[in-house]
């Protein structure tokens, strides 16, 4: 004799897990699009930074500013120099940075590249030969023509589609060291020592 109830609890049993089953592959699929999304998504943040930087490399004001926010802000740490607001911006890369950016031989090294939501950070080791006047970053000081090696960090904003901010950080003081102008004894500070490193971990690090 059949037992009705433990026929229906069987059925049941095997659609809720039909239920759940389907339930999840939706959950898995959703959440597949969404890194699908995301991923697309980033790959415009980085897009759109790539732009910024070789607009400003190739001396291109206009599309510099066409890259920003109506109210962006731009701070080098170390100096400060930069600017604030769209007009504020626009007349630092004006006068100081776009088509000045680096001297001629500059190279540029990516380290590595975290992309969130709504920034990307960028770290790099940036060496070229002090040829030419780099207000932003050494401002006052004449070219020496020395080879310098330094490791940077670039915080990125991004704001409805265009960058609202940068904010970089770079060692001046292995900068300073590199140019002449500090000299390194007695101070727990180094020259090209410390970008390579970041190239190359495995070289020894500093003995205390």
């Amino acid at each position: 004799m059949i037992d009705r109830r433990k026929v229906v609890a069987q059925i049941s049993g095997a659609i809720a897990l039909s239920a759940a089953a389907v339930a999840g592959w939706f959950k898995r699929d959703a959440l597949a699009q969404g890194e699908k999304t995301m991923a697309m998504t980033q790959q415009a943040m980085v897009d759109l930074f790539q732009k910024h930087v070789g607009a400003e490399l190739a001396g291109d004001l206009e599309t510099t500013m066409a890259t920003m926010t109506d109210n962006p802000h731009l701070h080098n740490v170390p100096t400060p120099v930069g600017g604030v607001g769209r007009e504020g911006v626009r007349a630092f890369y004006r006068d100081h940075l776009v088509g000045k950016f680096f001297p001629p031989d500059v190279k540029m090294v990516s380290v590595s590249r975290t992309v969130g939501t709504d920034q990307v950070v960028d770290e790099l080791v940036i060496s070229f030969t002090h040829t030419t006047v780099i207000d932003w970053m050494l401002p006052g000081i004449a070219p020496t023509g020395k080879f310098v090696e330094v490791a940077f960090a670039v915080i990125v904003g991004i704001k409805d589609g265009k960058i609202s901010h940068e904010h970089i950080y770079w060692d001046q003081a292995s900068v300073l060291v590199q140019i002449g102008l500090l000299n390194p004894k007695g101070l727990p500070v180094v020259g090209a020592e410390s970008a390579r490193k970041v190239l190359d971990p495995t070289l020894l690090a500093r003995k205390i």
